[in-house]
């Protein structure tokens, strides 16, 4: 069966429609997707002639932009919620939404030996800070809380000032690349390498929060919604960006 499903993406592919000629996409990509994305940009380019331009941040501001006239084209949420309400509002192209990802959150260090591979150090709580995203703008931020609230030290970390919130997962994980905080929960996909996850780590169970379901889908105001569903029929089917997706950290529906 692997074998027949693989051949049926190579087919779809291959069958994608040529367009008539190059042509700018403007990517609204969730900032823990922007590094995927970034390395699989010039191989779009290569196999379409047609040119992505990134701008990373938060889903949740990026939704409030959108629906203020944002010039985008594609959207490329962190969860299922916010493209779905796009579509729902009328911002979106009907049909053209799908879950191009599943995210991995990891409680992260940058240094090794800080976080140890069952997650204790959060139990322990000898830390001064630790970082997440904004769960108000961030899935990866709320999946972080989630995880804290569900081993009990979540009410406890807040109250005590340690929990440092990012604008957005990109800005979290710099936070603690920095070391600006001691720990923090980042996207698997932002700190995993060829030669494994550098600092320390621990992934938690995925009985511990929602799964992170990251969605996209072409935005109505895009200045050419055909060479948007090409790129989004590329990233769906394409066998080179299936495995960069699945290489990075990520789950594949």
């Amino acid at each position: 069966m692997k074998f027949l499903s693989r051949t049926l993406v190579v087919l779809t592919a291959a069958a994608l429609p040529a367009l008539a000629s190059a042509a700018e996409i403007k990517v609204a990509v969730a900032a823990n997707f922007h590094g995927t994305l970034q390395k699989l940009a010039p191989q779009y380019a290569a196999a379409s002639g047609n040119t992505l331009t990134l701008s990373s941040g938060s889903s949740g501001q990026f939704y409030t932009q959108i629906t203020n006239g944002a010039p985008f084209d594609v959207f490329l949420s962190a969860d299922a919620e916010r493209p779905a309400k796009l579509e729902q509002e009328g911002y979106a192209v009907e049909g053209t939404r799908f879950i191009y990802a599943i995210g991995v959150p990891v409680l992260w260090s940058a240094t090794p030996g800080v976080v140890d591979s069952e997650g204790k150090v959060l139990t322990e709580n000898k830390f001064k800070h630790i970082a997440i995203a904004e769960p108000r703008n961030a899935p990866y931020g709320a999946a972080a809380q989630e995880v804290l609230t569900k081993l009990g030290v979540w009410d406890a970390l807040e109250s005590g000032g340690k929990v440092a919130k990012g604008n957005s997962i990109g800005q979290t994980h710099s936070q603690v690349a920095t070391g600006a905080a001691e720990l923090g929960f980042v996207a698997l996909a932002q700190v995993k390498t060829p030669e494994g996850i550098p600092g320390s780590h621990w992934i938690p169970p995925s009985d511990l929060y929602t799964p992170i379901a990251q969605a996209a889908v072409v935005l109505k105001r895009a200045d050419d919604v055909e060479a948007a569903k090409h790129f989004l029929n590329w990233l769906r089917n394409d066998p080179v960006s299936r495995k960069a997706i699945e290489d990075a950290g990520y789950g594949l529906e």
